[in-house]
């Protein structure tokens, strides 16, 4: 990548990570001081957790859309205003309704697309999945970070002084915006990183999709009624300080991304993703079990908790490679939009619902919840094909070309390894799919036309 790319990939994935860390470092502390709120109950702290995952899956996909004609800069900066304002009335509330308000705020300032169409804006079609992978890898650590710095704040500030917090690095990402990031020479819509409307049905229609959306889904859903039940069992029946639990979380989580990786490379290095896939949701389901039975045993935590972590990192790295796999060459950011929002909502279900259970039947049963949850996804998963071993390609074009599409995309099809082209003259891009074994990149190259300066 150029320079500029670089800067601007770095830059955009630093504001991600900021809010990233904004929105998870209370997820391991919040369920013990939301019982300090008035009118606190299990369901109103489940749906402060939550909350902010409608607002996200409701409005990340027109902030996108709207950021086309207003400006990439100034949607994002208004988004993080609204977080930063979200945060203020979350600090300030004494009651757990200000919170579920701050809470929604903070998920109004859905500035996720709006960063990815940004980003789309300032690297070239052929960087920008190296991009993306990069922006994903510093969001992977945001969330580690988060849930280890959670602990370590709420012991020094509290939880209301973690959304102060959480309101500076909103401010901070707005001065990284206008200082740091490039300023794009043109906007336009992406395929690759935005939802187009007119794909929306054959996005929604799409088997292969919707399972793995749900996926997503349940996956957050999981995550989220967790934490509603994990710092308090931790406390109460492990005997771990709030303040103390970063102390198990660091190692439990560095020990599950060392799982993780080498599982990774073997399913896409052996072409065994489904088998892979499919046992990790098995142990999804049986850690939560092993929590239900053991959670009273520091060690047998530490075990299950890691096993718990090794197969959420594993889908949370995967997931998203499945879905640009299995997208239509020309409609993957709509399938990406589809995806993100199923992520939010599941957040939400998983504080609402999640909170509902622990007040019904207490913490274990929240982790019989959570397995039971594993146990359906299992069973949409198991039916879904192996998925294509291709990655997305894209190229500029020429104006040439622009003028004669039929004509480029049944030339790209003839190159060895291209097993979908489509070329979207509006776009100036031809959305490839390609078999990574065996493609002509020097040949695709040949087509490629300089992006404009």
């Amino acid at each position: 990548m150029t320079s500029t790319e670089n800067r601007a990939v770095l830059s955009l994935a630093g504001i991600f990570s900021l809010r990233m860390l904004g929105l998870f470092m209370i997820y391991p502390v919040f369920a013990v001081y939301g019982k300090q709120l008035a009118g606190a109950t299990p369901t109103t702290i489940g749906l402060a957790l939550g909350v902010y995952g409608l607002a996200q899956a409701l409005l990340q996909i027109p902030y996108g859309m709207l950021s086309d004609r207003v400006g990439r800069k100034r949607m994002i900066t208004i988004g993080l205003l609204i977080f930063a304002i979200g945060s203020v009335v979350a600090a300030l509330s004494g009651s757990i309704y200000g919170v579920i308000i701050g809470r929604i705020l903070q998920g109004a300032g859905a500035v996720g697309s709006t960063l990815l169409a940004l980003n789309a804006d300032l690297t070239s079609p052929e960087n920008r999945t190296k991009a993306m992978a990069m922006i994903g890898i510093i969001i992977g650590v945001s969330f580690a970070l988060a849930m280890v710095l959670g602990p370590v704040l709420n012991a020094w500030i509290g939880v209301s002084g973690i959304f102060w917090f959480t309101a500076l690095l909103a401010l901070s990402g707005i001065v990284v915006l206008h200082t740091i990031v490039p300023q794009p020479v043109d906007i336009r819509s992406h395929r690759d990183t935005q939802a187009v409307p007119a794909l929306f049905k054959r996005v929604l229609r799409d088997g292969q999709l919707l399972r793995l959306d749900f996926g997503i889904f349940a996956l957050h859903l999981m995550l989220t009624a967790s934490f509603l039940a994990l710092p308090g069992v931790l406390h109460s029946a492990v005997g771990l300080k709030v303040a103390d639990q970063w102390m198990l979380y660091l190692p439990v989580l560095v020990v599950s991304v060392i799982i993780m990786i080498p599982l990774i490379l073997i399913g896409e290095a052996k072409h065994k993703m489904k088998p892979v896939f499919l046992v990790a949701i098995v142990v999804l389901g049986l850690s939560q079990l092993g929590l239900w039975a053991w959670h009273s045993d520091l060690a047998a935590f530490a075990v299950l908790l890691t096993l718990f972590f090794a197969a959420f990192n594993l889908m949370e790295a995967s997931l998203p490679s499945l879905i640009s796999k299995a997208a239509p060459a020309d409609a993957k950011g709509t399938a990406m939009g589809v995806y993100s929002s199923s992520q939010f909502f599941g957040i939400f279900v998983g504080g609402t619902l999640g909170g509902w259970v622990l007040g019904a039947g207490g913490a274990g049963t929240v982790f019989l919840f959570a397995a039971a949850v594993a146990l359906v996804w299992f069973m949409v998963a198991v039916t879904m094909p192996s998925p294509r071993y291709v990655k997305s390609y894209m190229l500029n074009i020429s104006a040439a070309d622009a003028q004669d599409p039929q004509g480029l995309c049944a030339r790209l099809k003839q190159l060895p390894g291209v097993v979908e082209a489509v070329v979207v003259p509006e776009d100036g891009v031809a959305y490839l799919k390609v078999d990574s074994e065996t493609v002509d990149e020097e040949g695709l190259k040949h087509f490629s036309a300089q992006p404009a300066a």
